[in-house]
């Protein structure tokens, strides 16, 4: 930055007491200091370090200058202190904080990468690449945990949900999508819920093209995970929770070869109609003296499809909903399942998936997943990719976090107040000292997180 290109004050004659001088004129000084957290972080899951190894790399060595597990690093660490896209590079090549998460000197370290660099290595990625990452970060997130959680864990729910992600270009594999109403992808998203730990774990984003049908893909995620689940916890009972989309025949049966538990939403046909018509009737009858909100439960203990090979069980919630000025409206909801506990206990614990919507807002609006403008379908899996990496971090913070106001905080709130310090970076001969502020007032979370990545205070 200088001078002769662009204004370094600001003043204001007239808006305070006195007049004020805003100087950008402090040297070695970042908007970032809270954002060491990330490396202490992701050395504790050797993430990045791990994820590097999956990606090979054609340049010739002679003329590398940014290694790949430094554009990793500089990419994913960016997307956690809310840079999502490449064109931000250029702005924070000389950040001293950006720098020092790369392991480079703050003051006098190299540059990082460009965004021509960074874009080149986006769309350098082959489907081989690709699928060892995914892999890979599948593999860190269930070692991660059965490092923390030992042998004790009982139960470990699966969900899987898809979310859209429109697009406004010429994306490889876009298609319009009638039931978002655009042009769009469509991510498989994949969390892991341990007992009743209120946390959903990120595992998986799979991006698949805007006319896929809901349950593409879902039998090979759950096959992968599945697997690594059983050798990590062989103890555990596996429960995989789905919407209506992944009713298909082939999804239950690979669920009953797998003998896992399962909770499966189903549409409406004219067959569970019947059934629900007299409980319908009685809710609407129950509704209509009470005035509120009415719900019945059942099942149908036998249910037959034409496609399926047996009966199975269906839960009924014959339910009628009234809100204040509105019409009372019917909702009648249908949940296949093998569990044999009471109608009302089961649909519980589907509704309980409900709360995967937050890590799918997380995801969407406080990390940007949905960057995925390359005209390459390839190099948008691999964005997607480094977006679940930088949220694992962000997860794995908040865990860190426990007995503080941040243990439920959304990612945005984790950055705003843990990330965005004003720093000054004071380097000398022996070490590196960050001047951060002192009337921070999460100083206490900041410094439990730090201790529980390795810091001394």
């Amino acid at each position: 930055m200088t001078t002769e290109d662009t204004t370094q004050s600001v003043l204001f004659p007239e808006l305070f007491l006195k007049p004020v001088l805003a100087e950008f004129d402090q040297p070695d000084s970042s908007s970032d200091g809270g954002a060491v957290l990330l490396k202490g972080v992701d050395s504790k899951l050797s993430l990045t370090e791990r994820l590097a190894g999956c990606l090979n790399d054609p340049r010739q060595p002679g003329k590398v200058v940014h290694e790949t597990v430094d554009l990793l690093r500089q990419r994913i660490f960016g997307i956690a202190c809310g840079y999502p896209d490449c064109n931000d590079s250029d702005a924070l090549a000389d950040d001293p904080i950006q720098k020092l998460l790369l392991d480079r000197d703050p003051i006098t370290g190299q540059s990082l990468g460009s965004q021509p660099t960074l874009s080149r290595f986006e769309n350098a990625v082959s489907n081989k690449d690709l699928f060892r990452m995914g892999e890979e970060l599948a593999d860190i997130v269930v070692e991660h945990h059965a490092k923390r959680l030992g042998r004790k864990v009982r139960r470990i729910t699966i969900d899987l949900d898809p979310t859209d992600d429109p697009t406004h270009g010429s994306q490889q594999l876009s298609f319009f999508n009638g039931h978002y109403g655009s042009f769009c992808y469509l991510p498989m998203v994949g969390t892991l819920q341990f007992d009743r730990e209120r946390e959903q774990y990120l595992f998986a984003v799979v991006l698949r093209p805007g006319n896929a049908h809901c349950s593409r893909g879902a039998i090979g995620i759950l096959r992968r995970i599945i697997e690594k689940l059983r050798q990590a916890f062989p103890e555990a009972r596996l429960r995989v929770r789905l919407d209506g989309g992944f009713a298909t025949p082939a999804v239950f049966d690979y669920l009953e070869l797998e003998r896992v538990e399962y909770l499966v939403a189903m549409a409406s046909n004219a067959v569970l109609e019947r059934h629900s018509e007299p409980l319908m009737r009685a809710v609407r009858t129950l509704s209509a003296v009470s005035g509120e909100t009415e719900t019945i439960f059942a099942d149908i203990s036998s249910y037959s499809a034409k496609t399926w090979p047996h009966p199975r069980r269906v839960i009924i919630k014959a339910e009628v909903v009234r809100f204040p000025g509105r019409l009372p409206k019917d909702n009648d909801r249908y949940v296949v399942t093998n569990l044999p506990h009471k109608p009302e206990n089961v649909y519980t614990i589907y509704r309980q998936r409900g709360d995967m919507e937050n890590r799918i807002k997380e995801l969407h609006h406080g990390l940007e997943i949905d960057r995925t403008s390359c005209t390459d379908f390839r190099a948008n899996q691999f964005r997607v990719l480094l977006t679940v990496a930088a949220y694992v971090l962000m997860q794995e913070i908040r865990n860190l976090a426990s007995g503080t106001e941040f243990a439920s905080a959304q990612v945005s709130t984790l950055r705003e107040r843990l990330f965005k310090l004003g720093v000054w970076v004071e380097r000398s001969v022996r070490r590196i000292v960050l001047h951060l502020p002192l009337g921070c007032p999460w100083f206490r979370a900041w410094r439990l997180i730090a201790q529980a990545v390795g810091a001394t205070c």
